[in-house]
């Protein structure tokens, strides 16, 4: 397993505690490393100035007088015994040396022998002495009074910065140590309290997968992104609660309206199948009365059937793309079909063209619910009167009208009003029409007459969409373009 795979593996408070780690000893060792280096870069300065600030003249003076040159300081008497804090040596230009003062001699390099020929100006340079010891030194030149040229190095040991640094070094690493076990001691500290409500949202979702109820809630305290996390989670098993409550009243009423022509149809077929069993014929009157309560039960049942397929699919329809459609015939064709349901009714008409994007389908059953409606509650010889303007389909009827208070219920599953309860109908016609609307952006809504006359107003409102192009006309039929001969050349 790669190392990403098995960080990904980790549980998610280890990954967030292991990280804050792994930053936090980033920093502290890019803190440390850059604070070694700086002060690192400032002894040096300062031994640098330290070594071209010290004045070996006098010392040097006592060696030029004394004319005695000795290389080493085992060989120097006491007269010119150096007291110094550094190493100082003489230097001439073949390479020679005498020493002047301090414990050890430094060996001669070419750029001292450049400056004590006088080639060369003053210099800083890292050597190695005889005995092991690293040594920073400065020469310059010097001239005696003689008028010979020479140089003068003056060497300090690089164990005054070696050391402070390694003591530095040793200090910075135990504080890096010790701020990274306290970064990873936070950082799972950190993580634990930070994700204590994500582990609240986890028990929670653990609790609802196990026993399904969706009652259970979670504290959304603040305003971050655990409690925004939270308060969805809240809205989203409210919402499934709501909805399943909503089927279960969907399964409760379904099984209230079907119950009533089951029972119908279980009398009547009861009744006809006990005056075959017993012999007693029933009278042909009778018989067709039955007959029609039958079929009249079964049309019922069948339409309520429909309807329920119709509204216990919310998402019906979702994976079929709208496509623009004709309102105007869309309202036609069911207005033909309104028609046929109630011949005794006047129907009038005024639509003006108008397409919409939805399902021609749903939208042709919507208007004939709508229609249903008004034929339904029209007294006989009424009048049903359809007008579409600017994306509005209005259907008026001239019935007994709908209660103000009953308004607000009538696109409500299985609600029927008191007036309605006599009439066939499964109180689904206007929940659908509902629905068809607001999946094609629209709404419906049922109002009163607006004239203050009896009836009330069913109106559907769609937004428009782009007109679709006409269909091209097909011309007459054109012969086909000749084809030039081709003569071969003689």
């Amino acid at each position: 397993m790669s190392p990403a795979a098995r960080f990904r593996a980790l549980p998610l408070r280890s990954r967030l505690a292991l990280l804050v780690t792994v930053a936090v000893a980033v920093a502290v060792a890019a803190v440390a490393a850059v604070s070694w280096v700086m002060v690192r870069a400032q002894l040096s300065e300062q031994l640098d100035r330290s070594l071209m600030s010290t004045n070996p003249n006098p010392q040097v003076a006592r060696v030029l007088d004394v004319g005695r040159c000795v290389t080493r300081p085992s060989e120097a008497p006491q007269d010119i015994a150096g007291n110094l804090n550094a190493t100082v040596q003489i230097v001439t230009a073949q390479g020679g040396h005498c020493w002047v003062s301090g414990p050890a001699t430094l060996p001669v390099t070419a750029v001292d022998k450049e400056i004590a020929a006088g080639k060369r100006a003053a210099a800083l340079q890292d050597v190695t002495t005889a005995e092991g010891v690293e040594m920073r030194v400065y020469t310059t030149p010097a001239q005696a009074a003689s008028g010979g040229v020479f140089g003068i190095s003056i060497a300090k040991p690089l164990a005054d910065i070696d050391k402070p640094l390694s003591t530095l070094a040793w200090v910075l690493l135990l504080v890096s140590g010790v701020g990274v076990v306290g970064a990873g001691a936070a950082g799972l500290w950190v993580a634990r309290t930070g994700l204590r409500p994500v582990d609240e949202l986890t028990g929670a979702v653990e609790h609802i997968a196990r026993t399904e109820d969706l009652t259970v809630r979670i504290p959304d305290e603040g305003d971050d992104e655990i409690a925004r996390l939270s308060r969805s989670f809240n809205s989203m098993t409210a919402a499934l609660a709501s909805s399943q409550e909503r089927q279960a009243q969907l399964i409760a009423d379904a099984g209230h309206e079907l119950r009533t022509p089951l029972t119908s149809l279980r009398t009547n077929i009861e009744l006809l199948a006990r005056s075959e069993e017993t012999g007693r014929a029933i009278p042909p009157d009778d018989r067709r009365e039955l007959l029609a309560s039958v079929k009249a039960q079964m049309t019922e049942l069948a339409a309520l059937i429909g309807d329920l397929q119709e509204l216990s699919r919310p998402d019906a329809g979702a994976g079929n793309p709208l496509k623009v459609v004709a309102l105007h015939d869309i309202a036609g064709t069911a207005l033909s079909r309104a028609r046929l349901r109630g011949p005794e009714l006047r129907f009038g008409s005024a639509l003006e063209p108008w397409y919409v994007r939805g399902e021609a389908a749903a939208l042709e059953r919507a208007v004939v619910n709508l229609l249903d409606n008004a034929v339904k509650f029209s007294p006989p010889g009424g009048a049903v009167e359809v007008t579409l303007r600017a994306g509005e389909l209005t259907v008026r009827d001239h019935g007994p009208g709908i209660p103000a208070e009953d308004l607000p219920y009538v696109f409500e599953r299985f609600w029927r009003s008191p007036s309605a309860r006599a009439l066939p109908g499964s109180g689904l016609g206007l929940s659908i029409v509902a629905r068809t609307a607001a999946r094609s952006g629209g709404g419906a809504e049922l109002r009163a007459a607006a004239d203050g006359g009896p009836g009330t107003e069913a109106v559907l409102r769609l937004p428009g969409a782009p007109t679709p192009p006409p269909a091209p006309v097909p011309g007459p039929p054109q012969a086909p373009p000749e084809r030039p001969s081709v003569v071969p050349d003689q």
